[in-house]
């Protein structure tokens, strides 16, 4: 792609010899006339580079840079002065004005071509290194998004299940299909009389422990919590996601929730639950 150069100066003669030399070796030059001018010019033109004389009527090339230098959109902007005046003291000011290279005049070509290439070429870096950042601002928004969509779906589904939805990897679990699934029927022995003569307060505490111990068992043997009410809960292994020795796994969940065992919840109240598992195939 064609880089291109503003040359800004208010001496016709000047810029020509500039614009023709940078058109010879393959640049497109624009040309501005005045600091005004050249404002206008980055506006629309959107150069490459700038080569900007310092000393210029209404506006001086140090005024001009400033200004290009507090425009975020164009504050990375590379820009040469120009200046037939003393460099020492001109180099000083425009430092402080935000320039990044000077050419003493009378223009010394192969100079000027050397500093070009080397500035086009930081610029092309720059900007690689800005479309970087960009897209990978761009990516961790799109994973804080997915995170956020993860910590949601984890509220209705399995972890496992969630992050297949979220990475897209997971086909319409409402979907007709076929699969031989083990499903664990799971409720708390003695839960009807208790619940008729304990306080609903009571009730309600025996039940928010049972459903987070259960559910801590039922995520750690990667089942699916298909429904619950109440003390009553059923649960499948080897669908929604497919699982290695699904009927195992239901014996396991089980086994670790029955009366003796270190999972299983203790309490005063009905404690313990009876389970009933059967193998059949899953319906849509």
């Amino acid at each position: 792609m064609t880089s291109t150069i503003l040359v800004v100066d208010d001496t016709a003669q000047n810029v020509k010899l500039l614009a023709d030399v940078l058109t010879a070796k393959g640049y497109r030059a624009v040309t501005a006339a005045s600091g005004a001018q050249a404002l206008a010019a980055i506006e629309r033109e959107r150069p490459d580079l700038v080569l900007l004389d310092v000393v210029m009527p209404e506006m001086s090339g140090y005024e001009v840079c400033r200004k290009i230098r507090d425009n975020p959109a164009t504050a990375m902007l590379p820009v040469v002065m120009v200046t037939a005046l003393d460099p020492t003291q001109e180099r000083v000011k425009g430092i402080e004005a935000g320039a990044d290279d000077f050419l003493t005049k009378p223009i010394n070509q192969p100079e000027l071509l050397a500093r070009v290439r080397s500035l086009l070429r930081i610029k092309v870096l720059h900007d690689e290194l800005s479309e970087l950042n960009r897209s990978l601002e761009h990516r961790v928004q799109e994973q804080v998004t997915q995170l956020e969509r993860l910590g949601r779906l984890k509220r209705f589904f399995s972890p496992q299940l969630a992050e297949l939805i979220v990475a897209g990897g997971a086909e319409d679990p409402l979907k007709s299909h076929r699969r031989d699934i083990t499903v664990v029927f799971l409720d708390l022995r003695g839960f009807t009389a208790f619940a008729e003569t304990a306080e609903p307060e009571e009730v309600m505490g025996v039940l928010r422990e049972y459903h987070a111990e259960m559910g801590r068992l039922i995520l750690a043997h990667e089942g699916t919590l298909e429904r619950f009410a109440g003390d009553g809960i059923m649960v499948f292994f080897n669908d929604p996601v497919p699982v290695p020795n699904p009927a195992e796994r239901a014996i396991r969940m089980t086994l670790a929730s029955a009366p003796g065992s270190p999972r299983a919840t203790r309490r005063s109240a009905p404690s313990a639950s009876k389970a009933a598992s059967t193998t059949a195939p899953s319906a849509p």
